[in-house]
């Protein structure tokens, strides 16, 4: 095969998705690395309200029912 070059226009171009390719390739990495991160924040939230369950459970009993938003405390209705 003869040797051949890409024209400017050609060459622009397929460089110019390459990037795009790389920054969408890094985008995602980055994604996932905060996902990641997002899930272990959720992993000790969740460890911190089950420390906090068993310390009110142990105070207010296991028939108890919590209004969040008034803080009232009243037994659970069968």
């Amino acid at each position: 095969m003869s040797k051949q070059k890409l024209s400017k226009e050609e060459l622009s171009k397929l460089q110019e998705l390459n990037n795009a390719f790389t920054q969408a390739k890094i985008s995602l990495g980055d994604a996932e690395i905060q996902k990641v991160e997002i899930l272990t924040s959720i992993q000790a939230i969740k460890k911190e309200f089950a420390n906090l369950e068993k310390e009110l459970i142990k105070n207010y009993g296991e028939q108890s029912v919590i209004n969040l938003q008034t803080g009232e405390v009243t037994d659970k209705k069968e």
